[in-house]
C-alpha cells in the first residue's frame, strides 16, 4: 500500500464539505439509507428523517414508538422498509417490528407534519421464529411488490421473509449460517444478494466463516466459501456483485466459487464500501488513534483520496458523491473531479502512464483516450524516445489525423518508426492511397523486400488487401518492383494493369496471350480491346486465334440448338476488335476472313463484308476508313464523281497505264478475292446484298475495279450505268457486246440502250463506221428508232460518211414504199365499199322496195295479216314480233353491238390518260393518234348537221 501512488480526485463538496445534520434531528443517529434522491435517517426515538440533496431537512415523521435499528430505501418503487422497537403487546412477544411505507402517499396529520401512508406491518419474531438481536438487514426487490427481506440475527440464523407484504401474502424461512455456541463469533453481521442468471444467491458474513445460499433450492443449500468473516460495517457489494469484506490485515475480495483477490491494506477496517469502482475505506490506526478515509482505484494501484477524518458513525453514496456522517452529527461530503481535472494534474507531473491508464479503466470515450496518448506520445518525442513515442502514436490510430505523426517522422527522417506506423494504419484499414505511396515508398528506400513481399501478399479478414491496389501497383512499377505490382494486379483481379506490365515493361508477350486466354470472355474481350494493338504488332497469329476463340466460341455446337442465333448474338463481334488492327490491315484481313468462314450468319455480316471489300478493292491495303465514316459518304450514285479518262483506260475489264498491267500479284489476288465476295454475298434469292451497296459502289469507283462496278449496276438493273462505264473506257467491242446482252426485250432486257449507244457513236468525233453499221443492224430489227431520228443523231459525227448509212437508209425507203403500196390499195377497197353503200341508201330514200317473201322469219310459216316487213328484207307476223315492232329481231343484235362500239370509242375519248398512255407505250405514236382520227373519236363535233341512217320499219294490216 505505501508504494501506490496519492492523488487529489476528489474534492470535497457542500461548502469545503463539512456541514452539519439538520437541528431537526434531535436523538442519536442508529441507522441510515439513501436512494431515489434523498437520504434517509432513522433515530433512537423512533423518527424517521429525509434530507435532500443540500443535506437539508425535509421532512421527518415517527415511524416507532421506540427506536429505528434498521432502514433501506427501495430503488425501483419510493418504499421504505424500518425494523424498529415498538410497544410490546404481551410480555411473551417481542416489540421488534418491520414497517413498509409508501413515501408518495402521505396523510396528514395535523397543521406542521405529514406521514407516509404504511402499508404493511410484519412481527419479525414469533413462536417459529425465536426473538434474538438483529444484526444485519436486506431488502432485495425481486419483482414488485414481492420483496425478499433477509434479517441475520446474533446467533447465526437468517431469517427471511418473502412475499406482497402490504397483502400479507408472505412466506418465512430460516436459513442457519453458523451454529457455533459462540454468539460473539456466530453473528451474521453481513449480507449480500447476487442475481447469477435466473439464480438467485445470498451471501452471509459472520466473524468466522463467509457462506454463499442458493435460494432457487428447497431448501435452500449452503456452501461456505472462507473460515474467516469480519465484524459488523466491513461487508459491502462490488458493481460486479462481487462480496467485500474488510480484516485488519486486508481486504477480501469473494465470487460465488470462493476467495478471489486480497489487497493488504492494513489497519482496523470501520468502514468498508464501494463508489464507482472505487474501494472506499475508514481504516483507524492503531499507532496515532486517529481514522483514515480512502478511496483506492485497485484497477490503477493508486490512492484517488486520502482524508483523516473523525470517529464515522455511517457512510453512504447519493448524487454522485460519498456522505460521510460523523458520531458528533457533522458530515463530510465528498465528489470525484472530472475527468479533465484529474488529467491536467497528471500531464503537469508527466505521469502520462497514470492518465492513460485512468482514462482506459474508466472507460472514457476513444477520442479521450487518443488524446492522452498524443501528448504522451509528444512528451516522447520531445525527449527523442521516437521508439516508444511511436507506439503511443500507433494507439492513436482511428482518432488522430495521420499527417500529424506522419509530418513529424518525415522531419525527423526516422524512416523505420514511419515504416511501423503506415504500416498499422493499414493494418487497420483506415489508410488513403496517399499513405499507400508512402509506405512502398519507404519500403523501396529502404530496400526491404522481405517486408514488402509481406505487406503486398497480406490479406485481410475477407480475402481483400488492406491498400488501394491501383496506388500499390503505381508505386512498384515506377520502382522497378514488376514482379509485386503483377502479384497485387492478379490477385486484386486489375487484368488491365497486370497486362500493361507485362506488354509495356516486361515485355512478355506470350505470357500476356496466355493470361488473357485464362480469363472469362467478357474480361478477355475488354483487355484486347485494350492491349490489342500491342499484341498485334508482336504476336498477330496468336492474337488472331485468341480472338477467333472469343468470337466463335462453341459456334458448332450452338448451331444444333434451337437458340443459335441467341447465342451468336450474346458473343462479341468481330466489327469491336476493329480498330486494334489499325497499322495491320493485313492481319485484319486474315481475322476477318477465319471468322467468315466459319460463321455464316453472323449479326455484323454486313459490317463485316463491307470491311473485307475495303481490304480487299483498296491498292496500296490501307486500314479501312470509309465504312468507319459511312455516315458522312453521299452515296447518291448519280453525283459520283469518277477519276479522268486521260488518266486511264479500261480494256477488257483490266486497267491498262501506259500500256502495261500497273497491279502487282497481291493487288490482282485481292481483287478477285473481292469480285467473289461481292457475287457470294449477293445470293440471287436475296433483293438485297450481305453489305453496303452503295458503299460497294464507291469503293469499286475509288479504287478503278470495273468488274465489281459493272457487276454491281447489271445486279441493281442500272443498265445505263453499265454502258456508261464502257463508254468511259471507249471500249467499243465491250460496249455493243453488253448492249447485245442487256439491250434484248425478249430476255427482260432494255431495248433503249441502242438507242444511248447510237447518240455517243453521233457524238464520238471519230471514224466507227463498223460499229455504227452494227448499232443499226439491231434498231432496224427491233425498229427502236424512226429512221429520221437515227439520220439527226448520226449527223452530228463528221467522220462518218452517207455510205455508212447508205443500206440502212435503202432498206427503210422500201419497206416504206411497200407501206405505201398496201394503205393505197386499202384505201381504194374502203372508198369502192362506201360508194356501194352510199348507193344502196340512195336507193332506199328514192325507190320502194318489194316485199316478196311469204313465209315468217321468225316461226316459218305462211305469212298472213297482220304482218310486218323490214328494210332489210326481213318480214313476221304481228304476232311473232310483240311489243317489239320497230327493230328487226335478226337484224338489231348486229346493230346494237356497233352502237355498244361506237358509245365505248366515245366514252374512251374522253379518257386522256388512257390515250397518253398508248401514244407513249407505242413505238409509233402517230399511228396511234391516226387511229383515233379513223375511228372518229377525235374528229367528231357538234356543230353542223349530223345525217343518219337507222333501219326503219313499214307497218301495213294490207301487206302495203
Amino acid at each position: 500500500m505505501y508504494q501506490w501512488r496519492k492523488f487529489e480526485f476528489f474534492e470535497e463538496k457542500l461548502g469545503g464539505g463539512k456541514c452539519k445534520i439538520p437541528e431537526e434531528i434531535s436523538g442519536k443517529i442508529e441507522c441510515c439509507s439513501s436512494g431515489r434522491g434523498k437520504l434517509v435517517i432513522g433515530c433512537d426515538d423512533g423518527t424517521i428523517s429525509l434530507l435532500d440533496r443540500g443535506l437539508n431537512f425535509n421532512f421527518g415523521f415517527q415511524a416507532h414508538s421506540s427506536s429505528v435499528l434498521f432502514l433501506q430505501q427501495l430503488k425501483q418503487r419510493n418504499f421504505l422498509v424500518s425494523i424498529g422497537e415498538d410497544e410490546q403487546i404481551s410480555p411473551q412477544q417481542s416489540g421488534m417490528c418491520l414497517k413498509v411505507f409508501d413515501l408518495d402517499k402521505m396523510q396528514p396529520e395535523g397543521s406542521s407534519t405529514t406521514t407516509p401512508d404504511c402499508i404493511g406491518i410484519l412481527r419479525i419474531f414469533t413462536n417459529q421464529f425465536p426473538q434474538a438481536k438483529i444484526t444485519s438487514f436486506l431488502v432485495l426487490e425481486e419483482a414488485p411488490p414481492i420483496l425478499l427481506i433477509a434479517i441475520g440475527l446474533d446467533n447465526g440464523c437468517i431469517y427471511c421473509i418473502k412475499g406482497d407484504i402490504a397483502r400479507e401474502r408472505i412466506t418465512r424461512f430460516k436459513l442457519q449460517v453458523d451454529s457455533g455456541s459462540d454468539k460473539g463469533n456466530s453473528s451474521v453481521t453481513g449480507l449480500g444478494f447476487r442475481l447469477d442468471g435466473q439464480a438467485l444467491l445470498l451471501f452471509a458474513v459472520t466473524p468466522n466463516s463467509v457462506c454463499l445460499f442458493s435460494m432457487q433450492d428447497q431448501p435452500p443449500r449452503r456452501q461456505i466459501l472462507d473460515q474467516i468473516g469480519c465484524n459488523v460495517n466491513s461487508v459491502t457489494m462490488s458493481d460486479r456483485t462481487e462480496l467485500i469484506i474488510g480484516r485488519p490485515e486486508a481486504v477480501y475480495f469473494y465470487e460465488v466459487d470462493g476467495r478471489g483477490p486480497c489487497w493488504a491494506f492494513e489497519g482496523e477496517k470501520k468502514f468498508i464500501g464501494w463508489f464507482r469502482g472505487y474501494l472506499l475505506c475508514v481504516i483507524a490506526d492503531q499507532r496515532n488513534g486517529k481514522n483514515t478515509f480512502n478511496v483506492y482505484d485497485l484497477k490503477n494501484r493508486l490512492i484517488a483520496h486520502s482524508l483523516v477524518v473523525k470517529e464515522v458513525s455511517h457512510m453512504l453514496c447519493e448524487w454522485g458523491n460519498i456522505i460521510l456522517i460523523m458520531t458528533d452529527k457533522s458530515a463530510l461530503c465528498i465528489g470525484e473531479k472530472d475527468m479533465e481535472s484529474k488529467l491536467d494534474m497528471l500531464f503537469k507531473k508527466n505521469l502520462y502512464t497514470v492518465a492513460i491508464n485512468l482514462v482506459q479503466t474508466q472507460q472514457a470515450d476513444a477520442a479521450a483516450t487518443a488524446e492522452v496518448l498524443r501528448k504522451y506520445g509528444d512528451h516522447l518525442y520531445g525527449k527523442q524516445d521516437y521508439d516508444e513515442a511511436m507506439a503511443q502514436y500507433i494507439n492513436t490510430i482511428g482518432h488522430l489525423e495521420p499527417s500529424y505523426v506522419i509530418q513529424k517522422f518525415l522531419d525527423a527522417q526516422r524512416i523505420y518508426n514511419l515504416t511501423n506506423y503506415l504500416e498499422n494504419l493499414h493494418e487497420k484499414g483506415l489508410a488513403s492511397k496517399d499513405h499507400t505511396t508512402l509506405l512502398l515508398n519507404c519500403y523501396t528506400k529502404l530496400k526491404d523486400v522481405e517486408k514488402l513481399n509481406v505487406f503486398i501478399k497480406s490479406e485481410d479478414g475477407v480475402g481483400e488487401h488492406k491498400f488501394d491496389v491501383e496506388t500499390a501497383i503505381r508505386v512498384c512499377r515506377a520502382a522497378n518492383y514488376h514482379e509485386h505490382a503483377m502479384y497485387v494486379a492478379k490477385k486484386a483481379g486489375r487484368h488491365e494493369w497486370y497486362l500493361k506490365i507485362l506488354l509495356e515493361d516486361l515485355g512478355r508477350y506470350d505470357e500476356a496471350l496466355q493470361y488473357i486466354s485464362s480469363l472469362e470472355p467478357s474480361q478477355a474481350g475488354a483487355t484486347v480491346k485494350e492491349y490489342g494493338k500491342i499484341l498485334i504488332e508482336h504476336k498477330p497469329a496468336e492474337t488472331i486465334d485468341i480472338l477467333m476463340r472469343l468470337c466463335t466460341e462453341d459456334v458448332d455446337s450452338a448451331k444444333s440448338g434451337t437458340s443459335s442465333d441467341a447465342y451468336l448474338s450474346m458473343l462479341p463481334s468481330p466489327v469491336d476488335f476493329i480498330n486494334i488492327f489499325i497499322h495491320h490491315p493485313q492481319s485484319l484481313m486474315d481475322f476477318l476472313e477465319k471468322y467468315v468462314e466459319k460463321v455464316k450468319d453472323s449479326p455484323a455480316q454486313v459490317e463485316i463484308h463491307n470491311t473485307l471489300l475495303e481490304l480487299y478493292l483498296s491498292i496500296d491495303l490501307n486500314f479501312p476508313s470509309i465504312s468507319q465514316a459511312n455516315n458522312e459518304i453521299d452515296f447518291n450514285i448519280k453525283a459520283r464523281t469518277a477519276a479522268p479518262a486521260t488518266s486511264r483506260a479500261m480494256s477488257n475489264g483490266k486497267l491498262i497505264v501506259n500500256g502495261k498491267n500497273s497491279y502487282n500479284e497481291d493487288t490482282l489476288e485481292r481483287r478477285e478475292k473481292g469480285l467473289r465476295l461481292l457475287k457470294s454475298a449477293w445470293p440471287s434469292d436475296l433483293e438485297h446484298p450481305l453489305y453496303d451497296v452503295d458503299l460497294a459502289i464507291i469503293l469499286c469507283e475509288m479504287n478503278a475495279f470495273k468488274e465489281g462496278l459493272l457487276y454491281l449496276y447489271e445486279k441493281m438493273k442500272l443498265y445505263k450505268e453499265v454502258i456508261a462505264c464502257y463508254m468511259q473506257a471507249h471500249d467499243h467491242e465491250g460496249l455493243i457486246a453488253c448492249c447485245k446482252r442487256l439491250g434484248n426485250s425478249g430476255k427482260g432486257g432494255d431495248p433503249t440502250l441502242w438507242a444511248d449507244l447510237l447518240k455517243y457513236f453521233g457524238e464520238l468525233g471519230e471514224d466507227c463506221s463498223k460499229e455504227v453499221k452494227e448499232v443499226l443492224t439491231y434498231i432496224e430489227r427491233d425498229d427502236i428508232l424512226p429512221p429520221i431520228i437515227v439520220l439527226q443523231t448520226l449527223s452530228r459525227n463528221p467522220c462518218l460518211t452517207l455510205s455508212v448509212i447508205k443500206d440502212y437508209v435503202a432498206r427503210k425507203l422500201e419497206q416504206e414504199s411497200k407501206l405505201i403500196e398496201e394503205d393505197r390499195r386499202a384505201i381504194e377497197k374502203y372508198q369502192e365499199d362506201t360508194l356501194t353503200m352510199r348507193k344502196e341508201i340512195q336507193d332506199l330514200r328514192t325507190n320502194a322496195r318489194i316485199f316478196q317473201l311469204s313465209k315468217c322469219t321468225a316461226c316459218t310459216f305462211t305469212l298472213d295479216l297482220p304482218a310486218v316487213h323490214f328494210m332489210c328484207m326481213h318480214s313476221f307476223h304481228q304476232r311473232c314480233l310483240g311489243d317489239n315492232e320497230k327493230e328487226c329481231p335478226e337484224c338489231a343484235p348486229e346493230y346494237r353491238s356497233v352502237m355498244e362500239m361506237k358509245r365505248s370509242l366515245e366514252q374512251n375519248s374522253k379518257d386522256q390518260d388512257r390515250f397518253f398512255q398508248q401514244v407513249k407505250s407505242s413505238k409509233d405514236g402517230f399511228s396511234v393518234i391516226a387511229e383515233y382520227f379513223g375511228k372518229g373519236i377525235i374528229s367528231k363535233t357538234s356543230n353542223g348537221s349530223k345525217e343518219t341512217v337507222r333501219s326503219g320499219s313499214t307497218s301495213s294490216t294490207s301487206g302495203f
